[in-house]
This record gives C-alpha cells, sequence and structure tokens, in this order.
C-alpha cells in the first residue's frame, strides 16, 4: 500500500525469483514475454508528502502541547508566584485547567494551520474534517498532561525543558512511526511504542489523509489515547499538592 519501502521491497525480491525459477524450468529466457506493472494503494505516485505531512501535524502538536506545557508550572517555582496561586480559592485542578486552556487552543489552532497548508498548498487529498478534530483534541490533552507532569516534577524550566524533549518529543518523532515503519522496528521496541500515545495519533492521521473513513482504526486509537490521557493527568493531581 506505499507506506512500507522495506517490505515491499522483500516481497518484489520473493516475487522476481518465483518468476525466473518459473521462466528457467518452462525453458523461457525472454524477458520480454514477462511484463510486471506495480500499483501502489494509496500513494500512486510514491511522493513523500503523502506519508511525511501527515505525520508531521502530530509532531507540530507534540512540540506545542509537552515543550509549552512543561513550562508553565515551573516557570510558576522560579518567579516564586506559585505560593500566590495556592493562596487563592482555586482548587489545584482549577490551577492546572487554566493552565491546559490556552495551549489547548494554541495546538489546535496550529493543526487547522497544518491542515490548511496539507490540503490547499500540498494537495493531500482529505475526507471529513471532525474525525480530525476530534482526534487531534484527544491527542492534545494526553501532550499536554505529560508536560504538565514534567512541569510539575521539575520544578525549573531548563530540566523541564530537556525532559520534555526526551520524554515527549524523541519518542513521538522516532517510535511513532512517522519516520520509521513500527512493524520494522524489533519486537522489544514494539512493545514501548505502544505507551506512546503519537503513535496511535500518527495512525490515525495516516489514515484520514489516506485511506479515508476507517472508524475501526479510529476508535481503537481514540480510546488507547483517551486512556492514557486519563492515567497520566491523574498521575499529575495526585503529584500537585497545594501545598509548599
Amino acid at each position: 500500500d506505499g507506506t512500507d519501502p522495506n517490505g515491499a521491497g522483500l516481497a518484489q525480491n520473493y516475487i522476481s525469483a518465483v518468476i525466473k525459477l518459473w521462466a528457467k524450468a518452462n525453458n523461457i529466457y525472454n524477458k520480454e514475454n514477462i511484463i510486471l506493472e506495480s500499483r501502489y494503494w494509496f500513494n500512486p505516485p510514491l511522493s513523500s508528502r503523502y506519508f511525511l505531512l501527515p505525520g508531521s501535524i502530530a509532531i507540530i502538536m507534540t512540540l506545542i502541547g509537552t515543550l509549552l506545557t512543561a513550562l508553565v508550572i515551573a516557570r510558576e517555582w522560579e518567579r516564586g508566584t506559585m505560593e500566590a496561586l495556592m493562596a487563592t480559592p482555586a482548587t489545584m485542578s482549577e490551577i492546572l485547567i487554566g493552565k491546559l486552556i490556552p495551549y489547548f487552543i494554541l495546538g489546535m489552532f496550529s493543526m487547522l494551520l497544518c491542515f490548511i497548508v496539507a490540503y490547499f498548498w500540498y494537495e493531500i487529498s482529505f475526507t471529513i474534517i471532525f474525525i480530525l478534530i476530534i482526534l487531534s483534541s484527544i491527542y492534545l490533552f494526553s501532550s499536554l498532561s505529560i508536560g504538565l507532569l514534567i512541569s510539575t516534577l521539575a520544578k525549573n524550566q531548563f530540566v523541564a525543558a530537556q525532559m520534555s524533549l526526551i520524554v515527549g518529543f524523541l519518542p513521538a518523532f522516532i517510535l511513532s512511526g512517522f519516520l520509521f515503519e513500527i512493524g520494522n522496528m524489533p519486537q522489544w521496541l514494539q512493545y514501548i511504542t505502544s505507551i506512546i500515545p503519537a503513535r496511535y495519533f500518527v495512525e490515525s492521521l495516516q489514515t484520514i489523509f489516506l485511506a479515508g473513513n476507517i472508524y475501526e482504526i479510529f476508535i481503537f486509537d481514540a480510546f488507547i489515547m483517551i486512556l492514557i490521557s486519563a492515567l497520566l493527568f491523574a498521575f499529575v493531581l495526585k503529584k500537585s499538592k497545594k501545598a509548599l
């Protein structure tokens, strides 16, 4: 289907070997009698933009959701304003939600901007936008939760920025299937990718842009991302206490 070049290359080699054995067994040595026509599903021209641009939306949203959010609480601790927030009647959950809302809006705006560029500038096919909005909202919440968790644990902007790159950006960039096919990774590494929210979001993005409305994939990916988001946010609430 144009998404796994390594597997396609192996299949081509096996098929070529079978054809050569068959030709040798039947004393056929004229290659012009055998014409192999290749057809690639979903990505006929084998253009890299059909594969990379949908996944790049997840990478950009990861940067905004994880990196910027990781600096929020840490900046409050460094400036000494966290004590003032704790003195207010607002609960810790209300404070955290208030920190999430601006970056949620910024992340959704960046997603829409990436979608406009991919659809109108690069002319990548698309189906229904409300599915993209729903899945993006779910994934963005998981990225924001990761950023808040890092910010709560680090309490230092430099440390929080480094942790967000290691914990958030690099796994989303390398282990999500954006650049490297997950099926070609070692088995133990495939197990690690199952806990990375970006893996499911990239899979959904590529399905939306390339294959269409396959709800079986969307529902499964959305369920896993919601589960991971809920666990992360619950852990953030447990670690964030309204006390010095």
